[in-house]
């Protein structure tokens, strides 16, 4: 098994659930509370810019409505994607991929990018995504983390840039994950903290791959996902698990 470059604590959509969910607000946050990797979602504007939006919609996290990848690059950074979450960050915007490399590397923090393509775009988003962060982070020592619900979408970023790492997301052990992670030449697998017990962890292991659990808020949940031995942890409690502790040691 390769060397994990990446660290333990991985701070969910930017900061979880205390700042507007995939936006640089969240991310400055997570970054004061001392987490030094950030998850995110990616996903093409009309005009093929990559930025960050979870849903395929607009509506519950901006102010604008219908299909966010319909969307000209202009008109997505026209809209409030703050004041959703609370009057504190009314005017927050939506940011490019672009955006979130430069506070990335100016901040020296990693990233877990999740391909989120709009329904329709998964082989294109995969290119481009990739494409924009080989780019982005072409000098850089760590790349980012490529991952995806959807193997087409890995698959195109893997024939686009191989040699960014790439990993398999799962919401269920649906028949051939394991051979279809490794088919993709992907680094790791990427769970429901659910899906995790002593034998899909071995299995992945003895695959020579890594393990991820997402989204882990409880102290019981990661402590017993640390015994399992996973590589790295995905959470919104940005504000309850210090990042810098080997263990699930809440702040006091």
């Amino acid at each position: 098994m390769k060397p994990w470059p990446y660290p333990l604590w991985i701070a969910h959509r930017g900061a979880g659930k205390l700042a507007p969910e995939n936006t640089l607000a969240a991310f400055r946050l997570g970054a004061q509370h001392g987490y030094r990797m950030f998850e995110c979602d990616v996903k093409l504007s009309a005009d093929d810019v990559p930025f960050l939006l979870h849903d395929p919609v607009l509506e519950r996290t901006t102010n604008g409505r219908g299909i966010a990848g319909s969307l000209s690059w202009q008109q997505l950074t026209a809209l409030d994607a703050g004041s959703w979450h609370s009057s504190a960050f009314a005017g927050e915007r939506l940011p490019s991929l672009a955006d979130v490399a430069r506070f990335c590397l100016g901040s020296e923090c990693l990233l877990n990018i999740e391909i989120k393509p709009t329904p329709g775009t998964e082989e294109r988003t995969g290119k481009i995504v990739a494409n924009e962060a080989a780019k982005l982070w072409a000098d850089a020592a760590t790349p980012p983390l490529l991952t995806s619900f959807i193997p087409q979408a890995l698959q195109a970023a893997r024939e686009a840039q191989a040699q960014l790492p790439r990993g398999l997301l799962l919401d269920a052990l649906w028949t051939g994950w394991l051979e279809v992670a490794q088919k993709l030449e992907c680094v790791a697998i990427v769970c429901d903290q659910i899906l995790w017990d002593a034998n899909t962890v071995a299995q992945v292991k003895n695959a020579g791959l890594h393990c991820l659990a997402y989204t882990v808020n409880e102290e019981t949940a990661a402590q017993a996902l640390l015994t399992l031995g996973v590589d790295g942890i995905i959470t919104d409690r940005v504000d309850l698990f210090a990042p810098s502790s080997a263990a699930a040691k809440p702040r006091m």
